[in-house]
């Protein structure tokens, strides 16, 4: 196959193309125009579609998901407004993660080094007790480690330590933290 065709054959099933137009219309219609509290509606819809949705989890309704059955989402976790969870592979957010306004989790990217530039999708985990700062970017093949923090407008593009405070494009360490006594 030439290089032209390559580009341009999808890297999508026909199942995957319908359930990727039928949640659109979904999103669109049913999950982005619910009311702003209407957490169990909004995690029902994303069940409905074959995300793993723990209990008690907050999704904003302005939030952006695509193939939410690659979501997988712990107890109490927190996907914050006009955050974007882009689940070409699966995303993986620990109990009590919070992931907050305009942050992205990014699973897929291309190969550069061909050049058709196929799909390439790598899981994205987030561990728990972990706080995505405003408008963060977590890339593709990234593990963030329980209790991490990534500053506002941090950049992760590589695994990011447990307890630890970043910062920066790319990230950088700040600090430890300690982890909080219970309350």
């Amino acid at each position: 196959m030439n290089h032209a065709a390559e580009r341009h054959r999808s890297p999508w099933t026909t199942k995957q193309k319908i359930g990727r137009l039928l949640w659109a219309v979904v999103q669109c219609l049913l999950f982005r125009t619910s009311f702003h509290n209407w957490y169990g509606w909004r995690r029902f819809l994303l069940r409905c579609f074959g995300a793993g949705i723990g209990r008690d989890c907050v999704i904003r309704r302005t939030v952006r998901i695509e193939c939410p059955w690659n979501l997988v989402m712990g107890d109490n976790a927190c996907l914050g407004d006009r955050a974007v969870a882009y689940c070409l592979g699966t995303v993986t957010i620990g109990a009590r993660a919070s992931v907050s306004q305009d942050a992205e989790l990014c699973a897929g990217t291309h190969d550069a080094d061909r050049a058709s530039m196929p799909l390439v999708v790598r899981p994205v985990v987030i561990g728990e007790d972990v706080w995505l700062a405003a408008g963060s970017f977590v890339g593709p093949g990234v593990t963030v480690g329980d209790g991490a923090i990534l500053g506002a407008r941090g950049v992760a593009m590589r695994d990011l330590d447990a307890w630890t405070v970043y910062a920066g494009n790319p990230a950088v360490e700040l600090r430890r933290r300690d982890q909080p006594a219970a309350d």
